[in-house]
């Protein structure tokens, strides 16, 4: 955990490595961390968490926040920085979260349980996938208090859909979130080019083998006839006739906050308000879905300007560092999401490793945040950047 040195919170790893000399169990800059954990998965696992869609033009642009440029300003009093945002009607103590990432366990035994325990050391609110290899109770008991929200793949078996929806809120979960730019697989070319779909494996459907519905749907459960699960599941799985207007099922279905995720227009936006949502979520889908589409920090401005002043704004797709996490939450971001860099943590040593890389980029959020000169959250504001055009 972040430990105090002098009056400002400073990163053990940062503690060590700069005034003890002491090496850091895994890698520091997200390059190394990346190249690391893609030595230690097999090709599959690296085609499925690495890929984009397409040629992965937005997955590769997606990274670039360098048109907007922070602005230092000096002697400010910062000494006592406050990291606390509130997100859906939730204090949080960082203005980060695990974004939602599926089929943990093709880089990790321990899957979402480490990752959840990782949170659960540094109170960082994990959203959970529909699609994860651990049960949402089992990731539940394993977060304990921790904030927790569960990602709603909306089934094309109402059934189904509504039976995770009650699961989610008995389990405990504080919010749904509703991922709308995936009701189908993007063209992922490094998995059509290993013919390889983890699902098929009966990776990642814990949520859906365990579902008491999905089971009655089926004329023997999954231990006993694993394929007729699988090919039941994918039969089910999304469905692309959803319209806004079938957001009432959801309403209808959960008192939970609802945060609708992967919005990249603010007419979109604009309109998940209208239909009720608490929050939306700026998202590419990690770049996984649409190629060449526009990129969700590019988005992020025109979104908030439309319905930032009446619901939750996350941002996902791209985050990297503490500059990244400054950049989108100075551009009207509530909370970043973090997505890639955490599962490479997990790739490499698990539980710790997913410590490791939350802790670093926390407190790469938080020495930026002081050195630009703003000693709270609410304080970071686009009067903190300059766009390049402007420069």
């Amino acid at each position: 955990m972040s430990e105090q040195f002098g009056n400002r919170k400073v990163n053990r790893v940062y503690r060590e490595g700069m005034h003890e000399g002491k090496s850091p169990d895994f890698p520091v800059s997200y390059e190394d961390l990346r190249d690391a954990a893609h030595d230690a998965m097999d090709d599959t696992a690296r085609a499925y968490i690495h890929g984009g869609a397409g040629a992965e033009e937005t997955f590769r642009k997606e990274q670039d926040f360098s048109e907007w440029r922070i602005v230092p300003r000096m002697l400010q009093g910062v000494a006592d920085r406050d990291l606390t945002i509130e997100v859906l009607g939730q204090e949080i103590d960082y203005p980060a979260m695990v974004t939602p990432l599926g089929v943990q366990s093709l880089v990790h035994d321990d899957a979402e349980l480490a990752t959840a325990a990782a949170c659960d050391e540094l109170n960082v609110p994990f959203i959970l996938s529909s699609l994860s290899s651990t049960s949402m109770e089992e990731v539940a008991d394993e977060l304990g208090d921790t904030p927790k929200w569960f990602q709603f793949y909306w089934s094309s078996d109402e059934d189904i859909a509504r039976s995770f929806l009650n699961r989610a809120e008995d389990a405990g979960y504080d919010a749904i979130v509703v991922t709308v730019d995936a009701p189908t697989l993007g063209w992922r070319e490094r998995l059509i080019e290993r013919g390889y779909y983890p699902f098929l494996d009966g990776e990642g459907v814990a949520n859906y083998f365990s579902d008491p519905e999905f089971r009655s749907q089926l004329d023997d459960p999954p231990e006993e006839d694993p394929q007729a699960a699988v090919d039941h599941f994918l039969d089910i799985f999304g469905d692309s006739s959803l319209t806004w207007d079938d957001l009432e099922f959801v309403f209808e279905n959960t008192d939970l906050p609802v945060l609708i995720k992967g919005v990249l227009h603010p007419e979109d936006a604009r309109l998940a308000v209208e239909h009720g949502a608490d929050g939306v979520g700026v998202s590419t889908h990690g770049g996984r879905q649409v190629d060449g589409s526009i990129t969700a920090i590019e988005a992020l401005p025109d979104i908030v300007d439309e319905v930032g002043d009446e619901a939750t704004i996350t941002f996902d797709s791209g985050i990297r560092r503490g500059s990244d996490m400054y950049k989108a939450l100075a551009l009207g971001a509530d909370a970043c999401l973090i997505g890639r860099p955490f599962i490479y943590g997990l790739a490499l040593g698990g539980q710790a490793g997913v410590h490791h890389v939350l802790e670093n980029l926390i407190a790469d959020f938080d020495l930026t945040m002081g050195l630009a000169g703003r000693d709270s959250v609410s304080e970071v504001n686009r009067n903190s950047l300059r766009h390049e055009d402007d420069l």
